[in-house]
């Protein structure tokens, strides 16, 4: 039970996470991305490739993931440059669809379908560490990160390119740099909680990082409320440690768990897009700024 619960907080951190950065690129920036998997995916097997072929040491592995996912976000940000609202989903769509299939291909680096095995377990100086508190340590982090680039003049550009990217284009913002700064870093965290992941399992494989998880991903900030700090948080939360207790309700058989998570998921998206639709986090908000 122990284990079952250490193992559970673990991956909520690292959700949260994932979370976290994508609401930076969505709620933030106004970009919608459908391919956040593909970062974390990056992440992992760049965080997993740094310690099985030089040492499992967390922090290496960390920069090393947040360096590769940063970099070859580009793929994702360039038709940023060019595209806008619809025609950016559709390009990050072939990119996620594109991206499983490369790493499912691409055994040097993925090794393949069978995956990454026997990832090291992680160490942090020498000395050996559990990943969740370097989650919540990356976690708390990013969340910093964020909060003080969105309340800077950085996070103010976003949020006027946001609401009206014409009107900032016409006020010299240079959007472009903006959206490419804003993917980049968004990315990177991801990668982060990429490495956190393989390290955390010590096992990778490409059916962690398909379209069904990005859209896990975005559930999460949906359901918080994009745009808020504490929202994808709260979301990460709801719909991984809520659903997984129903592996201990004995009226459910442990085939059908997975089916009633995913009936769960797409309840309280219908709900939620009813009754609030600016998530738990964002309505609640706009209350207290309407008090």
């Amino acid at each position: 039970m122990i284990a079952y619960a250490a193992n559970l907080a673990t991956l909520v951190a690292i959700f949260c996470i994932l979370a976290a950065t994508l609401n930076f690129i969505i709620g933030f920036a106004g970009i919608f991305s459908v391919a956040h998997a593909v970062f974390f995916g990056l992440g992992a097997y760049a965080g997993a490739q740094v310690a099985l072929l030089l040492v499992p040491d967390a922090l290496l592995a960390c920069i090393v993931a947040a360096i590769v996912a940063g970099g070859l976000s580009l793929c994702l940000a360039l038709p940023a440059l060019r595209v806008r609202g619809e025609y950016f989903v559709a390009a990050s769509l072939g990119l996620q669809m594109m991206a499983t299939t490369l790493f499912a291909e691409a055994k040097a680096f993925t090794g393949g379908i069978g995956g990454l095995v026997a990832i090291p377990r992680p160490t942090l100086f020498g000395i050996e560490v559990g990943v969740l508190p370097l989650a919540l340590v990356a976690l708390a982090l990013i969340l910093f990160l964020t909060a003080r680039l969105q309340h800077g003049a950085f996070g103010r550009s976003l949020q006027s390119i946001r609401d009206a990217e014409s009107a900032a284009e016409a006020l010299g913002k240079n959007v472009a740099a903006a959206k490419t700064l804003a993917v980049a870093f968004a990315c990177a965290g991801a990668g982060i909680g990429g490495a956190l992941f393989a390290l955390h399992l010590s096992f990778v494989n490409v059916e962690s990082f398909t379209m069904d998880q990005s859209v896990l991903i975005m559930a999460m900030v949906i359901i918080g409320g994009t745009g808020t700090l504490w929202g994808p948080v709260i979301g990460a939360i709801i719909l991984l440690a809520l659903p997984s207790g129903l592996a201990f309700l004995p009226f459910i058989p442990a085939t059908e768990v997975g089916a009633v998570q995913q009936i769960i998921y797409g309840l309280a998206m219908t709900l939620l897009m009813v009754f609030r639709p600016a998530g738990l986090v964002g309505d609640l908000s706009k209350g207290r700024a309407t008090a």
